[in-house]
């Protein structure tokens, strides 16, 4: 049968405001066995465009947040025999591609989650991360609408010849949760049509 979808608002940067929805949450479900962190945003585009503020405020949504969700499921979790935190990370976490903090802080993130992997295996709980390469999301089609071509240049640089969909990323993130994968724990699973692979431009641009 088909479960109703909860909502609760918060401020992903507000520690006080994580600790109310979370409480929300617990009482409308009665138990959380899955949680994906999938929030992320990046403020400093460059490294000159960096600064102490936006570095901080960058490092909190897209790191800090998730440690303190997580932080909040994990003891329900440990009690109720199991679960399974997904973070989702970014192929700016393994490669340098502009937005410093924001790849600082998905980089921390694939090291959190093997950190919760070795802790917290033994009890039940699989901690993976997923790391996406370009998604279509609002923010993407937001650039789009004020650069039309954007798309047709990244996808060139990714083998299949497309950037990602959500739906690519929902998939990846539904085999981790599910009982299927009962035997993954701390992976780094990859959803960037290849883009990592190897220097697919490069070679191109070599041989055409």
């Amino acid at each position: 049968s088909e479960q109703p979808v909860f909502f609760v608002q918060a401020e992903l940067t507000l520690e006080d405001d994580l600790e109310a929805a979370f409480s929300k949450a617990l009482e409308n479900m009665g138990r959380i066995d899955v949680l994906i962190n999938n929030a992320g945003a990046a403020i400093g585009e460059n490294y000159d465009g960096t600064t102490v503020e936006n570095w901080n405020a960058d490092i909190s949504l897209n790191l800090t947040a998730h440690y303190i969700l997580s932080r909040l499921v994990i003891p329900g979790m440990v009690s109720s025999g199991g679960g399974v935190i997904t973070n989702i990370s970014s192929v700016n976490g393994i490669q340098a591609l502009g937005n410093p903090a924001y790849s600082a802080a998905k980089a921390g993130l694939i090291s959190f989650t093997q950190t919760l992997a070795i802790e917290y295996g033994q009890k039940g709980i699989r901690s993976n991360v997923v790391i996406p390469g370009t998604v279509e999301t609002p923010i993407w089609r937001q650039r789009a609408k004020a650069r039309p071509e954007v798309f047709d240049l990244v996808k060139n640089w990714y083998p299949m010849g497309r950037v990602g969909q959500p739906k690519d990323i929902a998939a990846a993130v539904a085999f981790l949760s599910a009982d299927e994968a009962g035997f993954v724990n701390g992976a780094s699973l990859t959803v960037d049509g290849g883009l990592t692979a190897g220097s697919f431009r490069m070679i191109k641009d070599m041989i055409e």
